[in-house]
């Protein structure tokens, strides 16, 4: 899933300081799974701001509208009544679903409440582990089911690199090898021979040549 973080208050604040009738468009797709942008935080958020802004001597009226996803055109159509009735939109979607609005709604102001970070998911409770790079080039046949190129530090595809000690990557912030991983899991499934062959570098073409766009079928068009 998107991973997200909410944006501090401050910035929130600043963002909002000019509004009089703001729009906060809670999501109930991944940004509510981390806690940040489901309506309860939306509602919450919008009592704060009405509150910071009373403190300033000013008046800020909020609605607060919830989707299932923002990602989506049909449910990004839901937000038009409060749209015609808001100077701007407070999103707590991801970065995708900020886009799909100021799409949809070219004539009111989009304003990003949090902050999207990365594809991966829970492992722990409250924490998000980033497992996907979105590189459009995926190896996990030949890794064992484990992404080098998103949970290697070093980002390198025909490892280990040695530099390891006591399973852990030197480099890595205390996290495991990612490659210390992908020969286990090799071993286990008993495939560690295909670390013999030398792979290709990264092909980060369909990555970053702009938007990509994918089929009913999967495939890359």
């Amino acid at each position: 899933m998107i991973v997200v973080e909410a944006k501090s208050f401050a910035q929130v604040a600043a963002m909002t300081s000019d509004c009089r009738r703001l729009l906060v468009a809670a999501c109930a797709g991944c940004t509510a799974v981390c806690g940040v942008g489901g309506e309860r935080q939306a509602e919450e958020l919008a009592d704060a701001l009405r509150l910071h802004a009373r403190l300033r001597g000013k008046v800020l009226e909020t609605e607060v509208r919830g989707v299932t996803r923002q990602c989506e055109p049909e449910f990004v159509a839901e937000f038009a009544p409060a749209m015609g009735r808001a100077e701007a939109v407070l999103t707590l979607g991801c970065g995708v679903g900020a886009q799909f609005l100021a799409e949809r709604y070219p004539n009111v102001p989009v304003l990003p409440g949090v902050n999207t970070r990365f594809a991966g998911g829970l492992t722990a409770p409250g924490v998000w582990e980033e497992r996907c790079r979105l590189c459009g080039d995926c190896v996990l046949h030949l890794t064992g089911g484990i992404c080098p190129r998103t949970r290697c530090a070093k980002g390198i595809m025909n490892g280990p690199c040695g530099g390891a000690a006591g399973g852990f990557c030197e480099v890595g912030g205390g996290s495991p090898c990612a490659w210390l991983l992908i020969w286990e899991r090799l071993e286990r499934l008993g495939r560690a021979g295909v670390l013999d062959e030398i792979g290709p570098p990264p092909d980060w073409s369909d990555a970053q040549a702009g938007p990509r766009r994918s089929g009913k079928g999967g495939g890359a068009e």
